[in-house]
């Protein structure tokens, strides 16, 4: 091998050989970097990032307009003038934005599971996943990779509770993961909530967070209290609204808004007339809070 042909004659002699690249051709190949047309590069099946923020995307690509791409992106070859991206879909699609006809690029060599492990690895390196985003990375490496909680823990470098609360939260109800990955709740509510095991207290404790955006502290007490049974609120199932004298219709109330409440995972107030008229409030403090409510009825009025 000649390393002075450089970086397009080692691509094209591991083609012709059909072989394995020796040690020194992959350190060649991880420390040069090519010019790779935009048009020849498409996205990674494997890729852990759902979310692509359309305007954080546009800002990418003034910048890149001005200052062009400093960061190469990472590709693996699939064939002749064909290229996979491994990490960079970002700046990929920025660049597109930006009006580019090429980007430089790290060549790299893996077969699918390094593959999946490399993008889902260096995604979590660049610690700009959401929550969601990051529970479910680790848990596609544990299920796919084959790896233990040990080994994921040394391979993305992070210690083995962090990775554990991470993947706690994947057993979390639907409308706290989709409170979490709009960032209307934290990660630290989210880990509080995950030390209920009841599916109806979650959710109550979710609403109570939002309406009265309560801080991770005062969350944590609340859930103590609903873990030691002070709260004296007992949420149960099938239970209907009945006429009668004031506490008793009062209780039924307090019922049917904790239904309502784990329905909808967040504060619902009921008011109740003895004449059977009334209304149902659902309160908000921020468009934030106003928007998860809108999608949430949204998704339940797409589910009929």
């Amino acid at each position: 091998m000649q390393i002075g042909k450089g970086i397009r004659a080692l691509l094209t002699n591991i083609e012709e050989r059909g072989t394995a690249p020796t040690g020194q051709e992959l350190r060649e190949l991880s420390r040069e970097t090519l010019e790779v047309a935009v048009d020849a590069i498409e996205a990674n099946p494997y890729q852990p990032r759902t979310d692509f923020d359309e305007t954080a995307l546009e800002e990418l690509a003034q910048s890149i307009r001005v200052h062009g791409i400093i960061q190469p992106l990472t590709l693996r070859r699939l064939h002749e003038g064909k290229y996979q991206l491994i990490a960079g879909e970002r700046r990929w699609r920025a660049a597109q934005k930006a009006g580019l006809k090429s980007v430089p690029a790290y060549i790299r060599l893996a077969d699918d599971q390094g593959m999946l492990e490399m993008a889902i690895v260096e995604n979590i390196q660049r610690a700009d996943l959401n929550a969601m985003e990051m529970a479910f990375s680790l848990q596609r490496l544990i299920d796919e990779c084959k790896l233990t909680h040990e080994e994921l823990s040394t391979r993305v470098g992070k210690q083995r509770s962090t990775v554990s609360n991470f993947l706690r939260l994947l057993k979390l109800p639907p409308q706290v993961q989709d409170a979490l990955r709009k960032e209307v709740i934290s990660m630290g509510h989210a880990k509080s909530i995950a030390g209920l095991e009841d599916i109806s207290a979650q959710l109550m404790v979710l609403g109570d967070i939002i309406s009265g955006q309560l801080s991770v502290r005062d969350t944590e007490k609340l859930v103590t209290k609903y873990q030691d049974g002070l709260t004296g609120k007992t949420p149960k199932k099938g239970s209907t609204l009945k006429k009668g004298t004031t506490s008793q219709k009062s209780a039924d109330v307090t019922k049917v808004e904790q239904q309502l409440r784990s329905l909808l995972g967040v504060k619902v107030e009921l008011q109740y007339q003895e004449n059977g008229t009334g209304q149902i409030r659902i309160p908000f403090k921020s468009d934030k809070e106003l928007n998860y409510i809108l999608d949430l009825l949204e998704e339940l009025d797409s589910s009929k």
